[in-house]
């Protein structure tokens, strides 16, 4: 286990102590794990009703997170993933509450459930008015158990700023408690784990997966789900999570809801924003009308990579709660929902390119050249991208399957010429492949295609437009042999290739030299100390396996190989 932490038994209050450093409008509440808004009005007549919750922790940002003006008055934190004390729910309850009363809003477990009714009771014996709404949003277990006995998740959150907003207005104690209890009545959630997280003071993961599988409808502390299913495409999950929401919930074609994209720790934004835009897909396909939305990390499990959908039913009265103003640092603020996807038209597009000739007959082995380079590159992503992440960013497998896209996309008439199809080539990859792998591999295409220009494309010819190619990348990047880079597999592939044509070889005899140069270029690279590139940040630790992108040009070199003809 490898955590930012000092002592697994200091975690919680040195947590606390950091949150509140940087929220103006929270206080920690002496000698205990609790957070407090820090302009509660002394005298108790002139408090509004108090609303609390709280629970185990590990589920950052929440409960702290939504303590302020127009949420909660108070959260209670216990130790990770246990519920608190019923002495520390009680001492928020006093330090918040006046004669308005408190709500206590209790997700539905055991130990919440007791230590906060307990709270209640205990609050109630002393005078102070304090009523309970338990949250049960879990709709994974809408076969395994009663729908009182579900679990409480990310959905308690919404439940907060409605109950919030409430008290705020100046709402009585039952008039928050219906609307609060009401609002749990109208929500359903579902979540799916890509892995557990890790309780610091257990040292190890609460469950674990095989390769390729996850978990569906599992809880927020770290347990096993309701089963366990093949990884699927984000977008089948999504339709599986809110399938089973929309059918319990019984939302229909016309209602109005509200809509989170809860992140469950260890899932970064790119991929709640693929979940958030099929989520929104969906909905609208069954007529339903997202009026807000939410996507971020709101209700957590540790590091647990994952997500969570929240589905709220609301009419007017529920949104103005949704969008009352808070000081809750957590809250992200109104979820307006676009109500239709925006596309503005690009700008500065290039024309196409001139001087080419009209269309001629399909050059059938300059075509059949490149469609076997763009298979190469879907064979060989995995591994590209298996070496790129040893000492790069990952990304190279993923770029050139998509220059193979690119490549098999371009229309008829890039095949006119050797010329043409090396410039259309080149504007394919530049449109297609991020990074630095468009840049570079247009370049040497176009260079290439200059060299081709007007001009008999015999062995010599294309030699010699191979080595402009490689003087491209070479001029771009600033790399030279050593450097550990593609020109490794490049240059001496380039030196090889000029000189056996000129030595009077076949093209194809020539190249298969060069394709030996370059493989032997390209495993040298294992050897070398990178200069460039994002391998150059390792240093030394990058020794040991080949350069992905000098690996690369051997692989389409080998592929042209194969190509008869």
């Amino acid at each position: 286990m490898k955590k930012l932490v000092n002592a697994p038994r200091a975690v919680v209050q040195e947590m606390l102590e950091g949150l509140v450093a940087l929220a103006p409008g929270q206080a920690l509440l002496e000698g205990e794990t609790v957070v407090v808004r820090s302009d509660v009005p002394a005298e108790l007549g002139a408090r509004k009703v108090a609303v609390l919750s709280g629970g185990g922790s590990g589920h950052e940002p929440a409960h702290a997170g939504y303590v302020g003006a127009g949420m909660l008055h108070a959260a209670v934190a216990g130790d990770v993933f246990t519920s608190p004390s019923t002495d520390a729910v009680l001492a928020a309850i006093r330090a918040v509450a006046g004669t308005a009363g408190a709500l206590l809003i209790v997700k539905n477990y055991t130990g919440d459930r007791l230590n906060f009714g307990l709270a209640a009771e205990l609050a109630r014996a002393e005078g102070i008015p304090t009523e309970v709404v338990v949250v049960a949003d879990d709709v994974a277990l809408r076969d395994t158990v009663e729908p009182e006995r579900r679990r409480g998740i990310a959905g308690v959150v919404l439940v907060h700023k409605i109950a919030g907003a409430a008290a705020e207005a100046g709402a009585s104690l039952a008039e928050v408690a219906r609307e609060a209890s009401d609002a749990a009545a109208a929500l359903g959630s579902m979540g799916v784990a890509l892995g557990p997280c890790t309780v610091p003071a257990a040292g190890r993961p609460g469950f674990t997966l095989g390769k390729g599988e996850i978990e569906l409808g599992l809880g927020i502390h770290g347990e096993q789900g309701v089963c366990r299913v093949e990884l699927q495409p984000a977008d089948a999950l999504v339709d599986t999570l809110l399938s089973a929401i929309v059918e319990d919930r019984k939302v229909a074609r016309g209602d109005r809801v509200a809509l989170m994209v809860n992140g469950l720790g260890g899932t970064p934004p790119m991929e709640l924003a693929i979940v958030t835009r099929r989520a929104l897909v969906f909905l609208a396909d069954r007529g339903v009308k997202v009026e807000r939305a939410w996507q971020g990390t709101f209700l957590s499990a540790l590091e647990m990579p994952g997500c969570s959908l929240t589905v709220l039913k609301v009419d007017g009265a529920r949104l103005a709660r949704l969008d009352a103003s808070t000081q809750a640092p957590a809250w992200p603020g109104r979820g307006q929902v676009v109500p239709q996807r925006r596309v503005v038209p690009a700008r500065g597009a290039l024309p196409t390119v001139e001087g080419h000739p009209k269309p001629q007959p399909v050059m059938a082995q300059v075509r059949a050249a490149a469609m076997a380079v763009a298979d190469a590159w879907d064979a060989a992503e995995a591994r590209l991208t298996e070496l790129d992440s040893k000492a790069g960013d990952g990304d190279l497998g993923l770029s050139l399957a998509r220059g193979a896209a690119a490549i098999r996309a371009l229309p008829e008439r890039a095949w006119a010429t050797p010329s043409a199809a090396l410039t259309e080539m080149g504007q394919a990859l530049r449109r297609n492949i991020g990074g630095s792998s468009g840049p570079f591999y247009a370049t040497a295409l176009l260079r290439a295609a200059r060299s081709l220009a007007n001009k008999p494309a015999d062995a010599l010819a294309w030699a010699k437009a191979f080595e402009a190619g490689v003087e491209a990348v070479s001029e771009l990047g600033g790399a030279k042999p050593g450097d550990r880079t593609m020109v490794d597999a490049l240059h001496p592939a380039a030196t090889v290739l000029v000189r056996a044509v000129r030595d009077g070889k076949a093209l194809r005899e020539a190249w298969r030299e060069a394709t030996r140069a370059a493989e032997l270029g390209a495993e040298a690279t294992a050897s070398m100390s990178p200069r460039l590139g994002r391998a150059s940040y390792l240093g030394e630790r990058a020794k040991g396996v080949p350069d992905a992108g000098a690996v690369a040009v051997v692989i389409w070199m080998k592929a042209l190989d194969g190509v008869g003809g």
